[in-house]
């Protein structure tokens, strides 16, 4: 029997199943708008509820939940913020503004924060660089960073790093950003900084280094495995089209 009719029979039995079972009717939408992922991530969260405390199944869940409803984590982080104006929701607030780019609601929330026992708290100051960085404010990203560190030398933040070295690359000081991005990319533990590198080095004309930075973050997803490159498949494709273009 061709696949074509075998994954409608699919779909039909499992509306049928929907409706019969009195399951959610976003289900129906789902499986039939996703015909084979929506399925399969049915039969895992419903069907076989069991297997939704596996480490898949909860990643088909988060995949499911975030097309029924894609705003549940700020929502749920507001409303948490609105019942009860402490410095962990007003931070889990500005984490889920700065996750959907939205950096000055992000900077007004992080800079609420800094005050008392929290003015120097190094993962909010943090991310206050990096909402500032979000608003191409790269003096006071470098300014911030900078401030982080005077007040907590013995913070390590990879992220945080790469950040100050790209807030260098805004501000133009071409020998200081290389300097840190030589660094970066020999620690970093993603490719993040390998082809943020790259980037730097291209548009510094060493096009040659550039595009052998572009192969190694290529080649280390080869050698990685399929988490490693699920979790960077936007910079193993940028790297690809880097290459190729």
């Amino acid at each position: 029997m061709p696949f074509f009719i075998l994954s409608v029979l699919m779909q039909v039995a499992l509306v049928i199943h929907v409706v019969k079972t009195g399951r959610n009717t976003t289900w129906i939408w789902i499986i039939v708008m996703l015909p084979l992922a929506g399925a399969i991530a049915y039969l895992i969260l419903e069907v076989l509820p069991g297997a939704s405390n596996s480490r898949t199944g909860k990643k088909a869940a988060r995949k499911v939940q975030d097309i029924i409803n894609p705003d549940r984590d700020i929502n749920r982080a507001a409303s948490d913020y609105s019942a009860a104006d402490t410095v962990q929701n007003s931070m889990e607030l500005a984490r889920q503004c700065l996750n959907r780019n939205m950096f000055q609601e992000a900077k007004s929330l992080y800079q609420k924060c800094l005050k008392g026992p929290y003015a120097n708290d190094p993962d909010l100051m943090f991310g206050l660089a990096s909402a500032e960085f979000g608003l191409n404010d790269f003096a006071a990203t470098r300014q911030t960073l900078d401030r982080l560190i005077a007040e907590n030398p013995g913070y390590k933040n990879q992220d945080a790093h790469l950040l100050y070295a790209r807030a260098l690359e805004g501000l133009g000081d071409r020998a200081a950003a290389q300097h840190e991005y030589e660094t970066l990319y020999t620690y970093f533990t993603g490719p993040q900084a390998m082809f943020h590198f790259a980037l730097f080095l291209k548009g510094q004309g060493e096009t040659a280094r550039a595009k052998a930075l572009f192969s190694e973050v290529i080649e280390k997803s080869k050698r990685s495995g399929r988490h490693f490159n699920e979790l960077y498949k936007d910079y193993i494709n940028k790297a690809k089209a880097e290459l190729s273009g």
